[in-house]
């Protein structure tokens, strides 16, 4: 049994926004400064919206985003927004 499945087609645009997220230092800080217009410029649909703006790990989840990238992208928001010191591994 594999830990992650893969994500389904229709959750793209979203998978897309989590590993920019993770990924992308110029994309992280235009989401962190204008997060809706970001949202909709990827074509997130209402309920991606709700539940990436609420960090809500379960229900992007549910949505078909995959686990890692919500996590690291959970986890690269809050290095930039909390200033804790954090190590990169």
């Amino acid at each position: 049994m594999t830990h992650y499945g893969f994500p389904p087609a229709r959750a793209y645009r979203l998978n897309k926004c989590l590993f920019a997220l993770k990924s992308d230092d110029a994309f992280r800080a235009r989401f962190l400064k204008e997060p809706e217009r970001v949202m909709a410029e990827l074509g997130l649909s209402p309920d991606e919206r709700a539940a990436l703006a609420a960090q809500d790990r379960d229900r992007l989840v549910a949505l078909g985003a995959h686990a890692y990238l919500v996590f690291m992208a959970q986890f690269r928001l809050r290095m930039e927004t909390e200033g804790s010191a954090f190590e990169y591994f």
